[in-house]
């Protein structure tokens, strides 16, 4: 970064199926402040030496209906014990500096797997990073982890999987949760609404991407704004709302700038008759910098309430 890690949300400023039955997910606001701490945060789990706790280096096909079909890098975080494991698809931002690996542990600490990757053309992953290919990366890793042999091989219930993201990568989780119609549930963390960030003014678009490029592969800071511009109302949450009304959501916002992005999809979700929704706001930066037990926490406890 030349200036700033976050830099999306200083300039963002300017600016169904029903899920499984046993989804029983709280609705309100989580006050942030005086929430329970779950033990997982910091103490580890008692080992289990038959079914150790452990990592899988995952390579998840994705690109088929581009006709460019690649592997991309993936890790499985597993928790220990017999399983299957309830699990969390977690998805990083622009460009991914910060991946949330903290939250990932304390997650896997509370018995639940979790799976990261890296879409094309990002981190090492194979292909040109485009941001429509976000989602369908996303769904391709649903795909993977569904695959009874691979379900088999990494203890996953598949029946209770649910897809989280953090600035862009809630935006693509939002996009690929309402394309799939049955997660257990939809964890959203400071969104950065790419429909909403491609109508900056051109030059603050190239800016923000220019300085968000530096792990992407295949891509300008020009080509990346132009993708942004030609795609804004396809990348739009809002109208993904009626789709998601059935999903239960975590949505946390942040002062960032950005928060006013998911406030308008949770509003459109209520308004087309959800209401498995819960809520949460901390006075931290994009990042939630010195609010990370805070967030894990407040998902671990969410989580917790989704288990059967």
């Amino acid at each position: 970064m030349r200036r700033h890690p976050f830099a999306i949300a200083a300039l963002a400023a300017a600016i169904a199926l029903c899920p499984p039955a046993w989804a029983k997910a709280p609705a309100g606001t989580v006050d942030l402040t005086t929430q329970t701490i779950p033990a997982a945060i910091g103490a580890d789990p008692a080992p289990d030496p038959q079914h150790p706790a452990r990592m899988a280096v995952l390579h998840i096909p994705t690109g088929a209906r581009s006709g460019h079909p690649v592997e991309i890098n993936g890790v499985a975080y597993l928790a220990a014990g017999a399983g299957p494991h309830p699990t969390l698809l977690l998805l990083h931002g622009l460009p991914g500096n910060e991946k949330n690996l903290d939250l990932a542990q304390a997650v896997r600490r509370a018995g639940w797997n979790v799976v990261t990757m890296n879409y094309r053309g990002s981190w090492g992953s194979p292909g040109s990073f485009r941001f429509a290919n976000n989602p369908e990366d996303a769904i391709a890793a649903l795909a993977y982890l569904r695959d009874p042999a691979h379900a088999q091989d990494l203890g996953i219930d598949t029946q209770h999987l649910v897809i989280a993201g953090h600035s862009m990568g809630a935006w693509a989780a939002t996009q690929a949760a309402a394309k799939d119609g049955k997660l257990a549930g939809l964890i959203l963390v400071s969104m950065g609404d790419m429909g909403v960030v491609a109508h900056l003014p051109h030059d603050k678009l190239v800016a923000l991407t220019d300085d968000n490029r530096e792990a992407l592969a295949g891509v300008t800071a020009e080509s990346m704004a132009k993708d942004l511009e030609t795609h804004a109302d396809a990348f739009a949450t809002g109208p993904l709302a009626p789709s998601l009304t059935a999903t239960p959501l975590l949505a946390l916002t942040s002062d960032d700038g950005l928060a006013s992005h998911t406030d308008a999809l949770v509003a459109g979700i209520r308004a087309h008759g959800g209401a498995k929704i819960t809520t949460g706001h901390a006075a931290t930066d994009h990042g939630w910098s010195d609010h990370r037990i805070a967030l894990e926490a407040a998902v671990i406890n969410w989580l917790q309430g989704l288990r059967p």
